[in-house]
């Protein structure tokens, strides 16, 4: 399996690469971002790209792959929702039509969230901007294409959020979150099992378009 990896430095995304690191079926991943990821592993192939609305010149070596894990995103606090639909919707669109282009049968499996408003009519800003984002990404023409819309996100050992609020929020509740994950499987998924769960649905193909919580906790082993 030949993973395209977005977001490899954040929360989500850090505990994917793990996850694909460490299974044997997955033969190469090739981790886009801004900045050097800085991941010495065999497996591990870097592309620094400065315009993330702009992915066709490195369309060619987009060719081939057989997955796309999309765990790029940003919470939409203090963010007008002009902002955070085009950190949300431009960049994940410019990625995918180039992925599309370059490699068309291809799984894209896209890290959404609970609660997204696939009518885009709702009156929350970001569910509508990530339900815009969701039906786009299911119109193109994919081999096929996943929504994973995990609610609470325990992350792994060592790996840290970007985000200064989620530090604090993981750092109070780290302790409670294994005894809320087996209380309550249909919101807490742990940022491994969301990689399995990943590379499983590439394997077996998604039993439907949208996964929340409780399917990608079975889907990753948990």
């Amino acid at each position: 399996m030949r993973v395209v990896l977005f977001g490899a430095s954040g929360m989500v995304g850090q505990g994917v690469l793990r996850e694909c690191l460490a299974d044997p079926g997955v033969e190469s991943v090739l981790a886009i971002g801004r900045s050097p990821l800085g991941a010495a592993h065999p497996k591990v192939e870097e592309i620094v790209h400065r315009d993330f609305l702009d992915f066709t010149a490195i369309e060619p070596r987009l060719a081939d792959r057989d997955a796309c894990f999309f765990c790029l995103g940003v919470s939409s606090a203090g963010m007008t929702e002009e902002s955070y639909r085009r950190v949300t919707y431009d960049i994940t669109l410019a990625a995918a039509r180039s992925l599309v282009r370059a490699s068309p049968g291809m799984t894209f499996i896209y890290v959404s969230g609970a609660g997204t408003d696939s009518t885009e009519r709702g009156k929350s800003m970001w569910a509508r901007v990530k339900g815009e984002t969701e039906n786009a990404l299911l119109s193109l023409p994919f081999g096929h294409a996943c929504m994973f819309r995990p609610a609470i996100i325990a992350p792994g050992r060592g790996i840290r959020s970007k985000t200064a609020a989620y530090r604090l929020f993981y750092s109070v509740s780290r302790p409670l979150l294994p005894i809320a994950g087996a209380l309550f499987p249909g919101f807490v998924v742990t940022s491994g099992q969301i990689g399995r769960a990943m590379i499983a649905v590439v394997r077996r193909g998604p039993p439907r378009a949208v996964l929340e919580s409780r399917e990608i906790r079975a889907w990753g082993g948990g």
